[in-house]
């Protein structure tokens, strides 16, 4: 594939605070092709990279190198919205107050 997609999956994984070993686990794939993906030795399949996406939360562009935004803007907002056209309004309310708390939380683990 390229060097990006070897330095991006490895940055990401880190970013996550996860092992090889332990994105290897969550991915369902083995150990030693996640080492092959880091090394530049392999390409993953377009199932494993999207899986290898979503379980380190990051867009399949930002680790085939075509943006260098780690977020997930579009696609996230865009399930939310889908999901939110079906709750009530109390529903929409603690949906708002729980991602209020989740962003609190994310920002004080920043900071330590």
């Amino acid at each position: 594939m390229s060097e990006i997609f070897a330095a991006r999956l490895q940055s990401a994984r880190q970013l996550r605070k996860m092992s090889q070993s332990e994105l290897a686990d969550k991915t369902g794939l083995q150990p030693s092709a996640i080492s092959h993906f880091e090394n530049d030795r392999r390409s993953p399949s377009f199932d494993n990279l999207k899986t290898l996406a979503n379980v380190l939360n990051v867009p399949t562009d930002y680790l085939l190198g075509r943006t260098d935004s780690i977020t997930l803007t579009g696609t996230t907002r865009d399930e939310l919205f889908r999901h939110a056209e079906n709750m009530s309004k109390n529903d929409l309310d603690t949906l708002t107050s729980f991602a209020a708390m989740l962003a609190q939380k994310a920002e004080q683990k920043k900071k330590d």
